[in-house]
């Protein structure tokens, strides 16, 4: 089998513990878990928590923390940028509720760390969210203007000089600050989460891909040396979960590139990047950047590449010719560093809805099979609360979990395939064309503009 191209992150955590055995012969569970990514852990773990003498079983295509969980760009945040969105889906008042859990959960990753002795890098780190062009000033004033008359303290107000001194870089023209964020080692908490579930008693199978499942009750999950089968099923396969019907009109699978440098900090010290900041920038194909604790800078590009349906193949794991364009961005924003060396280059699978706001609910006929995917990016903190969701749903609790304002709501659907594949790359086209000319500060063409309306949402809910 041909190695695969790993992430920065995952490289640094490597041997840190033998891969679990494949799923062999047969096996027996009550609640069966596809992916052993952040969601399918939290769940697990939020399960045998509940109910310590419930049989779970988590089943990995790789290893655990080898899709998104391993290759993200460390950031932990809420989903205030989010509320307008979470307003239109479920109302005012449960949509505060959603944002406070969000931003809870970042705490609760830094204390699930502290209690279970595991170096994850958590840092409370502000969130810069930025302009770098002028077709981007002012991005935030929607979402930001509805948090303050909502009473939400999210977001400070700050000058434009203050952006560009804490960002370390002229090139940010003005942004807000979000004060309750954090950054990680992703790889380091995926890779915590899989010790802790272990510990607790759950069986996880890795180097198992799942070739298929059935519908009926129990489910029966078959993989190519043996098979499990579970009363419930809990479906967390990230971008993989295009390949299921029941789920494939509501899921692009696209991808976040990134590149790490070598360790700067003399250079960072220079320019004034110091406090922690994790920074995104407006575009709609998002540049997102943090310092690690070593140093490094983390610099990461989304929306590049277009899975047709769910066939995620290796161009998903590294593309050299997107990692330059991202490395390109890099030196734009820091023109100083232009000689720093990148150390390493990869991307991943982001599973984007039309609203870039999660699915989580039971498939439609099939109460027993429960999934939680969909986290378009914007999953460290938020899975937490996917977590807690899905672990009650598992499980028949009606908490406040079990009935969460976010289950079985429609988060509208992409075309059928292959006219989401043809489309996708139009409007991608559009989008790269209208940006590239913004941050430029030149005029985009009337129909690259009309064509980039058709994107779906992004992470933050922009004017």
């Amino acid at each position: 089998m041909t190695q695969k191209h790993r992430s920065f992150w995952l490289e640094d955590v490597a041997g840190d513990a033998p891969d679990a055995a494949p799923l062999r012969g047969q096996a027996k569970a009550d609640v069966a878990i596809l992916g052993g990514g952040y969601v399918g852990l939290w769940t697990a773990i939020q399960i045998k928590k509940a109910d310590p003498g419930c049989l779970v079983a988590v089943v990995e295509q790789d290893i655990c923390g080898g899709g998104a969980s391993g290759r993200n760009g460390g950031f932990a945040l809420s989903w205030w940028p989010k509320l307008s969105s979470l307003v239109s889906l479920c109302g005012k008042e449960d949509a505060l509720a959603i944002g406070r859990d969000s931003e809870a959960a970042i705490d609760e990753i830094g204390a699930f760390a502290t209690e279970h002795g595991l170096d994850v890098h958590f840092r409370k780190a502000p969130w810069l969210w930025t302009a770098t062009s002028s077709a981007q000033m002012n991005s935030w004033d929607g979402v930001v203007g509805l948090c303050e008359k909502m009473g939400v303290e999210a977001f400070q107000r700050v000058a434009p000089a203050e952006i560009a001194r804490r960002s370390g870089s002229p090139a940010h023209r003005a942004g807000v600050v979000e004060t309750s964020a954090a950054t990680i080692h992703p790889a380091a908490l995926v890779r915590g989460l899989r010790k802790v579930a272990l510990k607790l008693g759950v069986s996880i199978y890795e180097n198992s891909r799942v070739e298929s499942f059935t519908r009926a009750r129990p489910v029966r999950v078959a993989t190519a040396e043996g098979s499990l089968t579970a009363d419930k099923l809990v479906i967390c396969t990230n971008a993989w979960a295009a390949g299921i019907k029941e789920l494939s009109r509501m899921i692009v699978p696209i991808t976040s590139d990134m590149i790490m440098t070598a360790p700067i900090p003399a250079e960072l010290k220079t320019i004034g990047w110091t406090g922690g900041e994790c920074i995104t920038d407006s575009q709609t194909m998002v540049d997102y950047y943090h310092v690690t604790r070593d140093g490094r800078i983390a610099f990461g590009k989304g929306g590049w590449g277009i899975a047709y349906g769910g066939n995620i193949g290796a161009d998903f794991d590294r593309n050299a010719a997107r990692a330059a364009t991202v490395a390109a961005d890099l030196r734009r924003y820091y023109p100083t560093l232009k000689d720093v060396k990148i150390t390493h280059d990869w991307c991943g699978p982001i599973d984007r809805t039309p609203n870039s706001l999660p699915l989580l609910g039971r498939l439609p006929r099939h109460e027993h099979i429960i999934y939680g995917v969909g986290w378009s990016g914007n999953g460290v903190g938020p899975s937490v609360v996917g977590g807690k969701i899905l672990a009650s749903l598992a499980l028949g609790r009606k908490d406040r979990w079990g009935e969460y304002p976010l289950i079985q709501r429609s988060v509208g659907t992409f075309p059928p395939e292959p006219i989401r594949y043809i489309g996708a790359h139009v409007v991608r086209a559009a989008v790269a064309a209208k940006e590239r000319a913004e941050i430029d500060d030149r005029k985009p063409s009337f129909l690259a503009v009309q064509i980039a309306k058709l994107a779906p949402a992004g992470l933050e809910d922009k004017e």
